[in-house]
């Protein structure tokens, strides 16, 4: 057991349709003022409304802060904005080095949704205009949803662990609560956390084409008819108390506890019961434990939609006996920011314990009367008593997240209970290889597993593509099902099936399973179709947008299995599998959950490739030859590792342990990297040092190096400053080529299926540096994974000798 010291948030930022500041926000919100108008940053024609909440100035709005001028994304310069006014009520101006703390020390945890889609949008325009050549790659650079993530480490000088969280409209919520576990596993010391959406034209037309839009103003609780999108971006600090207050810094509220929670209901509604709900927000309470009768205010998600806001008047009701506690949407005044709206809702929380008033739900219809069995706090704040608040966020795929938010004289008097996490299965695809069998054979050999095949472009030339044939996607899954989901759904589905095939879970074992789903790129392949489609024809397909949201895969997957337990989605490009793989040991250890389903899947559609075309040197023409400047191979594939409580787990089982993690970055910028391996090589030394190994006792490195020159130069200079030398050297993008997400946890399987081996010959297992103890069962290795934008992650991981 360990004591917990007090997890505070000390800085707020705030920019919405009702006003630039947090104060600003603050004033309309009290007043219950709903900023709603048409469009001016994108088209309304043909779609279901033109009420929408863009932020003051509309197109014509000018960024405060001089480092979001030129030509950034809206998301991005939105983001700038926020972050900068969190950081300066925190005390932590850019100017005064981030406060005393280390740059290396200051994690960033972003959710977004939508994140640099507008750019994305501007070069398939061009693309599908006037040709591939004439799009302009430089937009591609802010497109990856991680992008603003790197342009906030590149601003502000940030270089601690860095994520991005995308559970649709759960994504700012879950974004704090990670940031929270980066604090209490001692990854950082403070981080930049909270979520950011535009309004885009991608999912303005998405939201009509599902007759989710509200044509006039929405009034969530009351005429419940439809949503109005909105934007903006909400930011807030956290520390630990003591550091705070060491520094003279102010605590606003603590963070006690989080919950997250699968509903495995339907692949877009909420269960109507409101039962992931209310267990995403117990199971908040319980970690900080505090008693539900102490609960004094619900920031509610309140879309506007009947089916949303029916569940959460169930939810309420059901969270205790007697009278539930008040509830109110500030979407009713903002619009619904997508994967921003969770931390909107967090800072209005905290605003709300820190003037001790109850923000309101606008009503817009005086001849609706609100319900009297929830207090939606109709109209206007209320001063009241604000100590305990739960923040609500839900989303696509069955996601419910639970933030829960004290008054800062209080106290977390709980203790977390630390307990160790192994993993006890695996599986994986990739390539030509359609299950783990097959795909371990290929490795071992060294044998590629994208050479049949290839995508040509005019003027371009002729590339491989290692995408997973349609045929390996259909093992395992419902055939009913299989029809409802996408590429990246199916692979995803069918390395859970195989994974959970040997190792069938119960009812019971189910429900308090979690699934922690990591992507790099996510379902580009539907993005591109439902995108191109908009575009040609002005009209949405229905049946597509539903799975262009990131989570969408892991919505299938917890359906296919009955899984409802804690649940998140991280879309950080290569470094996501290692952040999930993180994530889940944090839940393991504090006892959020005993189990948790790590899944990381990507797919390489000739859409990734068009995407690079024009980068010299990075696309190969023949193969993957890492570390000699060949350039790279796109592949697709998903993995699957099943990770458990030891202490419940029968030894038999256990397969290895993840014993360290080192999480950092630098401020290089979107789409670019630092060669000289710095920042690398601190990922490698803090992964150590958490592992408590020396670099002497690492058996095997699998290095993350893909043929890109840049990268594997990064890579090599990495592993040199860390003393790794000593140890073997594989390279396995030369088999499977570049998989994203996937790579990091196909690096831990890789580990397991080493050390199984009893004679391993030189060039086995793509070694490119081998030496002689690898003929003694390798047990312990170094994962080592990067993504652009200057992002790095490793893992320390030992295999138990069967």
């Amino acid at each position: 057991m360990s004591m917990r010291d007090d997890i505070v948030i000390t800085g707020i930022g705030l920019l919405t349709a009702a006003g630039l500041t947090v104060e600003e926000n603050w004033t309309s919100i009290r007043h219950g003022r709903a900023a709603f108008g048409r469009p001016t940053t994108v088209s309304a024609h043909g779609l279901t409304s033109d009420r929408v909440a863009e932020l003051p100035g509309g197109d014509k709005w000018v960024p405060r802060s001089a480092y979001a001028r030129g030509e950034l994304d809206r998301c991005h310069a939105i983001a700038l904005d926020a972050v900068a006014e969190a950081l300066d009520s925190a005390g932590l101006a850019v100017d005064d080095a981030l406060g005393g703390y280390a740059p290396e020390r200051v994690a960033i945890s972003l959710g977004t949704s939508l994140g640099g889609s507008r750019s994305g949008e501007a070069f398939h325009r061009t693309w599908l205009e006037r040709g591939v050549s004439r799009a302009n790659p430089a937009a591609l650079l802010q497109y990856p949803l991680h992008s603003v993530a790197d342009v906030i480490a590149e601003q502000f000088g940030a270089q601690g662990p860095r994520t991005v969280h995308s559970n649709a409209c759960a994504a700012g919520t879950v974004s704090i609560a990670y940031a929270l576990e980066l604090i209490e596993s001692g990854a950082a010391d403070a981080a930049i956390a909270g979520g950011v959406d535009p309004i885009a034209y991608f999912s303005y037309a998405g939201f009509s084409c599902l007759g989710a839009l509200d044509a006039r103003q929405c009034a969530p609780y009351t005429r419940s008819s439809g949503l109005n999108l909105g934007e903006g971006a909400g930011v807030v600090i956290l520390e630990r108390r003591s550091a705070a207050l060491a520094r003279g810094a102010r605590p606003l509220s603590i963070v006690g506890g989080y919950g997250l929670a699968l509903d495995a209901y339907h692949p877009t509604a909420p269960d109507p019961m409101g039962r992931g709900s209310i267990r995403a927000m117990r199971a908040a309470l319980e970690m900080a434990g505090v008693d539900v009768e102490s609960v004094d205010y619900i920031n509610g998600h309140g879309t506007g939609t009947p089916a949303n806001d029916s569940m959460e008047f169930r939810a309420a009701i059901g969270l205790r006996e007697g009278t539930p506690p008040s509830m109110s949407t500030t979407k009713s005044m903002v619009g619904h920011t997508l994967g921003a709206a969770g931390a909107v809702g967090a800072v209005t929380s905290v605003l709300a314990i820190r003037d001790q008033q109850l923000p309101p739900t606008a009503t817009p219809d005086p001849d609706v009367p609100p319900r009297t069995d929830v207090d939606i706090v109709p109209g206007s704040a209320r001063a009241a008593r604000v100590r305990t608040v739960l923040e609500n966020s839900f989303a696509f795929g069955g996601s419910n997240a639970s933030l829960l938010l004290l008054h800062p004289d209080d106290r977390v008097n709980t203790n977390r209970s630390v307990r160790r996490a192994v993993v006890t299965g695996v599986s994986a695809l990739a390539g030509d290889a359609p299950d783990t069998a097959a795909l371990e054979a290929a490795l071992a050999a060294g044998e590629p597993v994208y050479e049949s095949g290839r995508v040509e472009f005019d003027g371009h030339g002729s590339f491989p593509l290692g995408e997973i044939p349609e045929a390996h996607l259909r093992r395992g899954v419902n055939p009913q099902h299989l029809r409802k989901m996408d590429a990246l759904g199916r692979r995803a589905a069918v390395a859970a099936a195989e994974l959970l095939g040997g190792r069938g879970l119960s009812t019971a074992e189910a429900t308090g399973t979690g699934l922690i789903f990591a992507t790099g790129i996510g379902p580009l392949s539907t993005v591109e179709s439902f995108q191109r489609e908009l575009i040609e024809t002005g009209v949405g397909n229905k049946r597509l947008f539903p799975n262009t949201v990131m989570n969408a895969a892991a919505g299938h997957v917890a359906l296919l299995n009955r899984l409802q337990g804690p649940t998140a989605t991280i879309c950080a490009g290569a470094t996501s599998g290692l952040t999930a793989l993180h994530f889940a040991t944090r839940l393991i250890a504090n006892g959020s959950c005993d189990r948790v389903i790590v899944l990381a899947a990507d797919e390489a559609p000739e859409a990734l490739v068009a995407g690079h075309l024009r980068i010299p040197g990075y696309l190969s023409g023949t193969a993957v030859r890492p570390f000699e400047g060949s350039g790279t191979v796109f592949g697709g594939a998903a993995v699957a590792l099943l990770v458990e409580a030891e202490e419940l787990t029968e030894p038999s089982r256990v397969l290895g342990e993840v014993r360290g993690f080192g999480l950092t970055g630098d401020r290089s910028g979107p789409g670019r990297i630092d060669t000289s391996g710095a920042a690398w090589a601190r990922s490698f030394a803090s992964a150590l040092a958490d592992a408590r190994v020396s670099a002497e006792e690492i058996d095997v490195v699998v290095s993350a190096a893909n043929g890109v020159a840049a990268v594997d130069r990064a890579e090599r200079s990495a592993l040199e400053r860390s003393g790794l030398d000593a140890a073997a050297l594989s390279a396995p993008k030369s088999v499977f080529g570049e998989i994203g997400s996937s790579a990091g946890l196909l690096g831990v399987a890789q580990a397991i299926w080493m050390s199984r081996r009893s004679e391993i010959a030189e060039t086995d297992f793509a070694l490119i540096r081998p030496t002689a103890p690898l003929r003694r069962r390798p047990q312990t290795s170094l994962i080592s994974s990067y993504a652009t934008g200057a992002s790095y992650q490793s893992v320390i991981f030992s295999a138990r000798q069967s």
